[in-house]
């Protein structure tokens, strides 16, 4: 956790990268949690994006989650977004992006899937 309060960390779970997601994403953050996104797409087949500690995410960080999905797309890898917040949830569906990415309720469905 930074001063802000904001979380972003990878887990590695054996072929599957966990990044774990918190606090406010917004312009002011979203380059750490792009990099780390792309960083964990370069080092496994799967990866998740867990969210559900993001209190608010602003249109760079959906801008970062949507490079993170072009870009496992693009590498024919996995990619999904695990236990998303409400507040996340309300802006994916203002965006209509929660019919475009992978949604999972845990870790375990978003490796499974």
């Amino acid at each position: 956790m930074n001063a802000t309060g904001n979380v972003c960390r990878s887990e590695d779970l054996g072929g599957y990268v966990l990044v774990v997601v918190g606090g406010e994403v917004d312009l002011s953050w979203s380059q750490q949690v792009r990099d780390a996104i792309l960083a964990a797409l370069g080092r496994c087949d799967g990866v998740g994006v867990e969210l559900a500690q993001v209190t608010y995410i602003d249109s760079s960080g959906i801008a970062a989650l949507v490079e993170g999905f072009q870009t496992a797309r693009g590498r024919g890898r996995r990619f999904g977004l695990v236990a998303a917040s409400r507040q996340v949830l309300a802006v994916l569906q203002l965006a209509r992006l929660d019919k475009v990415f992978p949604l999972f309720a845990d870790v375990e469905s978003a490796r499974a899937g």
